[in-house]
Formats: C-alpha cells, structure tokens, sequence
C-alpha cells in the first residue's frame, strides 16, 4: 500500500527539486501543489480525505497543522540552507534584515554572529506583524529583507529587494523521511484501533464521533448518507448532551422512513459518540404514528391523587407489564403514556388508532427499534379480537412497553387485562388546575402574543368549581378565549366571568331530558364543540349535511 503524500510547496522554485527528489521514494504516491497562507490551506482542507501525510514550509504549514486533522511536516530550514542563503543576501545588499518567526530567527543568529555576516534579525510571532516592521526598517534605510514568500512579497511591495530563504534537496528529502518513518509509526499504532472501529463497524452500520471542541473527527455512514440535514439535526441533539446529561436521542422523519439518532458522552475522552438508524416502512401504514417531537409540556402533579396515579403507572411501567390507562377524555392519557416513554426509554414510540388501522394487519407492523407501543381507539376493533392480547404477549417478549388508552370503566377490553390504572378527572384533581392555568396562559404569551400572564386569586377559585365535562380540552379552550381577549397583564375577573358565561351551553354532558328535538340540540352542540366549531367536520360526524346542521342549531 502507498503512502498518499501532498507536498503543498510556497513557491515554484521547489517544484524542480521535488521531482528530483521524487523517484527516491518508489512507496510514496506524491502529489504536488504550489500554494501559500490561506490558499494552501484550502488545498490541504479539499484533499485531506485522500491524503495520508502533508508536507509544506513556514507559516503556511502552520497555519495547515491548525486547519486539518492529518499529519503536517514542516520542512524545517537546515543549517546549510540558511549558511547559504545569509551569505548570498549579504552580497547583493549593504543593509539586510531577516524577519522571521522565533523557530528561523533562533536558528539564524549563531549562524551571523559565527560568520560575522551584516544581517539585522528581527523576530516576529503573528504575519500581521510583517508590513508595520518592513515600512519601519525602510524608513531606516534598509535596502533587502530575507525571510520566507509572505515576507518576500510584502517587502517587495513596499519597494524593498525580497530575498527568499530556499530549501536545498537535502531539506525536502529529509522531509521526505520523516513522513516515511511517521506513517509506519502511525500505522503501527493504528493496527489495535483500526480492529476496536471495525468491530463497530459491524456493529453500528452509522456513527459520528465528535471532539471537545464539537468538531467531527471521526465519521462512517453505510446505510443511509450523511446529508447536511442529518448533520444539522446531528448538532441539535449535541446541546442536549453534556456532563450533567450523558445521554440523550432524537427522533425525526425524513421522506418515508424514521431516523433515529443516539448520543453519548464519554466523559473520560471527553468526546461524543453518536449512532443513527433508519427505519423504513414504519409510517407507511395509516393508523400508525412514530412519536418523533421532542416533550417539552411539563407534567403537572401538584394534587395528592394525580402524584398517586404517576406512582403506580411508573412501577408498572418500570416492570414491563401492559398498562390499560381509563380516564374520561381530555384526562391526558395520550401525554401521560408519551411522558412515561421519554423518561425510561430512548426507542421509538408507536401508536396504534384503530380508527384507521385494521387489527388483522398487527403481525405485519416492523417493531424493530420500538420500545413503547401505545393502542388507542379500541371501540373501532368489531371482530378478531383475540388477535389483540397475541399481540400484546409478544411485545412483553420483545421488552416492550405497552398502553391501552380506554375512557370507559366498562369497556369490554378492560376486562381482559389485570393492570388498570384511572386517570382522575379535573373534578378529582382541583389542585393541578392553578399549575395548569398558568402553564395554559404562558403558552398563549409565546404562540399568540396575548398580554395576560396572571390571573387573579378570585378567578383561579371560580375556575377551580367550574365543572369541564370533557377536562383539560375545555380548560385549555376557556382560557385561551380569556388570554385572547384580555388587554390587561393580570386578567380582570370579569373577563374570566363573561366567558364561562358565553361557554357554559357547551361545558355541560348530555342530560336527556325535555323532547327528542331537545336531545338532537344537545348532541348536535357537544360535536360541533368537539370539532372546534367547524360546521362542516360536524356535519361529516353527524351523517348530515351543513344545511340541515344549519337549520337544526336555528331551531
């Protein structure tokens, strides 16, 4: 195997010199730019991939070595260069001064005061520093400036005689050596980690390794591509991770499949390790859903019984057994399962709707990945029943969690399952409704803009005895109306009055009483509540159509 080799030389004078030196090292594929400062370092930056080893000189090896990850060798000036070099300036010129860094000028002052040659020194640490010096030393009459080409060509520029200091065959075929031995080095020391990446690479079919600095040192992609993309949401979930945080994924969809990605942090490198999966066909289905957003609503638990509930679903949960969790709607049971999922698994999070997904098809859905499978909407299954707790056995087998989301006590799915947990209603959890109150209006600030941000003791109590037939999706909607109606930082009582009073038709169950006209208006006036008020979804509902929705609500 050759030794891929890029010599990014400062001037065209070299180039002669490296062909000569070229045929010397039959084990090296060479490859040859001219190129200074930041030029090379573009150079070094496109072909770093296909590139071993870099070899240039001076400041623009320097400022390789801070751009790239491959090995950078300086050809360092030799003692018969710079021997050279100092006396052929000091014929050409009566006042010479050398500029250079520390590393040339530390060389090159044994060597004046050795020969007594009339050259000034002067020592440099920063580029920036060149043009100020060359204006002064001309304005005390110095006629040539040695150093290296960015110290040439500005000299030149400022009318002074540039004099470049050359590297002779000797320098470039001892850089030349050096890369030999540092990549047999570097090869030999690599044998024992090249194994341990291709073990992982078995393994992890596509993984990124980030530094300290969060740059990316290490990457291998062979299923899926590393798009810029894939790379942003790569950096999103780097923000997550940290000391305090060592662990953290991220879920999103891309066309028609699922990428997965896990990070680690591994605190005694420093670094980050993150591993990306791709699952296909698991959205292709209708009735199921992948959970990909990430869960930023709290989980509010300030009352005795709602703490109480959490208790028993997280020891349930904890243990692996299917949970059937029953409450009325708008209890919360879809967020309480998602919660109960982002804090013990990082998986993915399945949800089956029987609305739209026909049992017979539950063998046929891919559970790789899945760590959580949430079933909902039960009612809709009329037949096959028994294919449901199969289905249930197996993702126990498969460690996978599972919810059954049920609103009724009675279902007849209830009965089949030991492991029932009540979500209470609001009634039941006065106490959480203060918490959800003021989280309700902090979200209508941020999404709307409303001016509201408190409310009043004397309102939050009449919110407290105000019955919610269907729970937090009536609370939600009361105080969204307030917050978009209040001009006021603290909502005034009377706002908070008016629109229980505007809502109170719809927040009340069907009581079945008065004429059939009457029970009509009821149902008619939950649904049309349900839908957001959207006549037409009511009527698609009800199996009418929106003239006879109209002049039923007239009635």
């Amino acid at each position: 195997m050759k030794i891929n080799l890029h010599i990014i030389a400062p001037y065209e004078a070299m180039l002669p010199i490296i062909k000569e030196c070229t045929p010397l090292f039959p084990e090296m594929k060479i490859c040859v730019s001219v190129a200074e400062l930041q030029a090379g370092v573009d150079i070094a930056l496109s072909n770093e991939c296909n590139t071993d080893i870099f070899i240039s000189r001076g400041t623009t090896a320097k400022l390789i070595k801070e751009a790239i990850k491959k090995p950078v060798i300086d050809m360092n000036i030799t003692g018969y260069d710079m021997m050279r070099s100092l006396l052929s300036a000091s014929n050409l010129s009566n006042k010479s001064a050398l500029i250079s860094f520390p590393d040339i000028t530390s060389f090159a002052l044994p060597t004046i005061d050795l020969m007594e040659i009339p050259i000034s020194v002067f020592t440099i640490d920063h580029i920036d520093e060149i043009a100020p010096l060359v204006v002064d030393l001309k304005n005390h009459g110095y006629q040539q400036i040695i150093g290296d080409t960015i110290t040439v060509k500005t000299s030149e520029e400022y009318g002074l005689r540039g004099f470049l200091i050359h590297a002779s065959k000797i320098t470039i075929m001892k850089a030349l050596e050096q890369a030999k031995e540092l990549y047999n080095y570097i090869n030999r020391v690599n044998i024992p980690s090249k194994i341990f990446e291709t073990l992982v690479q078995n393994k992890h079919k596509n993984i990124v390794l980030l530094d300290d600095r969060n740059h990316i040192v290490y990457e291998h992609f062979t299923t899926i591509q590393f798009t810029d993309d894939l790379k942003r949401q790569l950096f999103i979930l780097n923000t997550d991770i940290d000391l305090n945080r060592v662990k953290a994924s991220k879920k999103y969809v891309a066309d028609d499949y699922l990428m997965e990605i896990n990070g680690f942090y591994l605190p005694d490198f420093s670094f980050k390790l993150f591993i990306f999966n791709k699952h296909d066909h698991l959205l292709k289905q209708e009735g199921l859903k992948v959970h990909t957003e990430d869960l930023y609503k709290p989980l509010i638990a300030d009352s005795d019984q709602m703490r109480f509930t959490l208790k028993q679903i997280r020891t349930l949960y904890q243990k692996n057994e299917p949970i059937v969790l029953i409450g009325e709607k708008g209890t919360g049971k879809d967020f309480i399962s998602t919660y109960i999922h982002s804090q013990f698994e990082d998986g993915l999070l399945l949800t089956i709707d029987f609305d739209k997904f026909e049992i017979n098809q539950l063998k046929e859905i891919p559970l790789k990945g899945v760590r959580t499978v949430k079933l909902r909407n039960l009612s809709y299954v009329k037949r096959n029943h028994h294919k449901l707790p199969i289905f249930i056995n197996m993702c126990v087998e498969l460690k996978i969690h599972v919810f059954i989301l049920l609103e009724e006590q009675n279902d007849p799915f209830s009965m089949k399952f030991s492991n029932k947990v009540k979500i209470p209603s609001l009634k039941e959890r006065k106490e959480d409704i203060p918490a959800f109150v003021h989280y309700f209006l902090s979200t209508y600030h941020e999404k709307y803009g409303t001016i509201a941000v408190k409310m009043r003791d004397e309102s939050l109590s009449l919110l407290i005895e105000t019955t919610y037939p269907n729970n937090l999706d009536d609370l939600k909607l009361i105080i969204k109306e307030v917050a978009l109606n209040e001009n006021h930082l603290v909502i005034e009582h009377e706002s908070v009055e008016k629109v229980l009073s505007e809502e109170k038709l719809n927040l009340k169950t069907l009581s079945f009483k008065g004429s059939l006209k009457d029970i009509e208006k009821e149902i008619i006036e939950l649904v049309l509540k349900e839908e957001n008020f959207n006549q037409s979804k009511t009527a698609e509902r009800l199996g009418i159509n929106r003239a006879t929705l109209w002049r039923k609500l007239r009635e």
